[in-house]
């Protein structure tokens, strides 16, 4: 039960990475002004949280158990919190698909949007009227930088996370009429277990119906480039976990919009400095299938780009 003063944080997705670092920097902070609850499917899976939450655990930490794909398992978990008043919603569970397209079933499509995408809505859904009924409230989102920016072979991952940034836009104009704050956290990569377990995962996976050119693409030209990418721009879940934090601390001055690495700006304003879409698929096609090669090269090039004026409208981990 949150002391007197403090702010209820309730976190999706905490048993690793992201959403594990999240619940612990709050849980410790050292002005105590959180009281979280980390949410999990399955608790058998807590060890991990645990451990890293140390005496926190028990006193500005508790766990509960939530399932964001049933309305029953959301309902049931808001329902068991004190007056089921929640101050910060994080959404961060969420899920990873990539490879063809040709070779993704419709059923492991819809998987992803009921993580995605679904799961977030019956999370606000849920806690929104109580938010509006009090005037205030934080609702953040962990999204992605593929939530602005579509990415090759990563097709129906990006859908998820396009339509999560439209419905949030959406819903964020009518919140602040209720005083309540809307914020995405926009990561690029991550350097997390599942995501290391994704690209071993897909590096031995066959691809039935795909042709084998694209095949070929994907394993040994996207594949190679997105190690590379991860490896000169990756973040650590304690570099989004401080970002998302500084997002809660800026209260109702909170940006809607933010991308947690710096080096990612110049990829989104290529988007928005060619209104017909040519400039952004175009500079993509070449990266990956002409300078693919010298995708680390092209990485420290980006780095050169972005400028001081660019990373001032991003928030850094620092």
């Amino acid at each position: 039960m949150a002391n007197p003063g403090q702010k209820v944080v309730l976190i999706t997705g905490c048993s690793s990475g992201i959403g594990l670092r999240m619940a612990v920097m709050l849980a410790k902070d050292e002005k105590q002004r959180y009281h979280v609850i980390a949410t999990m499917r399955d608790l058998k899976r807590k060890d991990k949280l645990v451990e890293a939450a140390g005496d926190a655990y028990g006193k500005s930490l508790s766990l509960a158990v939530l399932d964001v794909c049933t309305d029953e398992s959301v309902k049931q978990c808001i329902d068991g919190i004190k007056d089921r008043h929640v101050d910060v919603l994080i959404n961060n569970a969420g899920i990873g698909l990539v490879g063809p397209v040709e070779s993704i079933s419709i059923a492991e499509m819809k998987s992803v949007f009921e993580t995605n995408f679904f799961g977030v809505i019956r999370m606000i859904k849920e806690v929104m009227p109580d938010m509006k009924k009090r005037k205030g409230g934080h609702i953040i989102v962990v999204s992605s930088v593929m939530g602005l920016q579509g990415v090759v072979f990563n097709d129906v991952y990006a859908a998820s996370k396009f339509a999560m940034e439209g419905f949030c836009e959406c819903l964020a104009v009518q919140l602040l009429k209720f005083n309540v704050t809307m914020s995405m956290i926009e990561p690029g990569p991550v350097h997390t277990e599942f995501e290391s377990k994704m690209i071993q995962d897909v590096r031995q996976k066959e691809f039935p119906g795909a042709d084998a050119d694209t095949v070929n693409y994907f394993k040994n030209v996207y594949l190679p480039s997105s190690v590379d990418i991860f490896e000169t721009l990756g973040q650590t879940p304690d570099d989004i976990a401080r970002c998302t934090k500084k997002v809660i601390e800026q209260g109702s001055s909170a940006r809607f919009r933010n991308l947690t690495n710096p080096l990612y700006t110049p990829i989104v304003a290529l988007k928005y400095a060619d209104e017909t879409g040519g400039l952004s698929v175009h500079a993509f096609y070449h990266m990956l299938f002409n300078l693919g090669p010298l995708m680390h090269v092209s990485m420290k090039a980006m780095q050169y780009l972005t400028c001081g004026c660019l990373r001032s409208r991003t928030i850094s981990p620092n």
